[in-house]
């Protein structure tokens, strides 16, 4: 018992406000001197939409400027989100080679379009990546505002796309959702039609406005999507979208869907250096670390670290 009694200290002792380990599940590198990412390279109006003046993060982003933003928060591993690069390959083998060298990412989630014709010749030259876990392809979309939509069409609407999806599975790939908040049950209808593949939604179902209204909906979103055991979600990108954030305001979104999902299927994330024009990176986690202070050791450990390693399989 003297052993059990040891064991549940150093649970506790890794849980400590201070030293609980992190797995960020969400972040991002960039090199514009070796790839073409269109969003950062000129104008994009979804993006000044969300965080205003891109400017500041329009250069290179490599693992030593992440690791330095990150330092003072015992990352112990991270999950890489494609950026939307170009070369979708290209930055896929990038990523595995930074991981060679230095460890980090641990995981890379890379991007393709479901619909392409060659989307099978991708997915093979990407599976010769040992970190590969999954794919993110954007899928925002609004009818009524063409401002708000990040891809040429409404995937979601798309069979062919969905057939793309089951290829997917068949890789074992996980698929990372980007959806606003308002396609959250069409999503989760999607979700539905296949049992087997795990989904994972980015930045907190996107709740983009902070009004009464949106707050609702995006609920009514969450709990909808939150019905399919196959779906977990990412906790970030909530200030990138609230310039005038404080850890109050972060409240009703971090813990609403922590009790909409449960703490099993919810991970903290990062989306730096993205929401870098909006916070610096201990603060967002310093707001996390803050707003579950009371969960219990175990439950904190699952929130910042052992739920990320489950879903990115790291």
């Amino acid at each position: 018992s003297s052993q059990k009694n040891k064991r549940e200290k150093e649970r506790e002792r890794m849980a400590s406000h201070s030293l609980i380990p992190v797995v960020d599940a969400h972040q991002h590198l960039w090199d514009l001197d070796k790839f073409v990412y269109g969003w950062l390279n000129g104008p994009d109006k979804l993006d000044r939409l969300l965080a205003g003046d891109l400017d500041p993060i329009r250069h290179n982003y490599l693992l030593d400027d992440y690791l330095a933003d990150c330092k003072n928060q015992n990352v112990v591993k991270s999950v890489h989100l494609q950026s939307e690069c170009d070369d979708e390959v290209g930055e896929t083998k990038w990523l595995q080679q930074i991981a060679d060298k230095h460890g980090f990412p641990h995981a890379i989630v890379a991007r393709v379009n479901l619909t392409a014709p060659n989307l099978r010749e991708s997915l093979d030259e990407m599976r010769t990546c040992p970190n590969m876990r999954g794919i993110r392809q954007q899928l925002n979309w609004n009818d009524e505002d063409a401002s708000m939509r990040a891809c040429k069409e409404d995937y979601l609407k798309n069979e062919a796309w969905f057939k793309g999806l089951e290829t997917l599975q068949e890789y074992g790939y996980s698929f990372d959702i980007h959806v606003w908040y308002h396609q959250l049950a069409e999503a989760a209808a999607i979700v539905a039609r296949l049992p087997k593949m795990q989904f994972i939604v980015n930045h907190t179902g996107f709740p983009v406005n902070r009004d009464e209204a949106t707050y609702q909906a995006w609920r009514e979103g969450m709990q909808k999507m939150a019905t399919n055991p196959n779906a977990a979600v990412k906790i970030s990108g909530l200030v990138v979208t609230d310039h005038h954030w404080t850890v109050e305001s972060l409240r009703p979104y971090v813990l609403g869907t922590i009790e909409i999902f449960g703490v099993d299927r919810c991970m903290f994330a990062s989306n730096y250096p993205v929401d870098k024009l909006v916070s610096d990176y201990d603060s967002i986690f310093n707001a996390y670390r803050e707003l579950v202070k009371d969960f219990s050791p175990a439950d904190q450990l699952k929130l910042f670290h052992d739920n990320a390693c489950k879903y990115y399989r790291i």
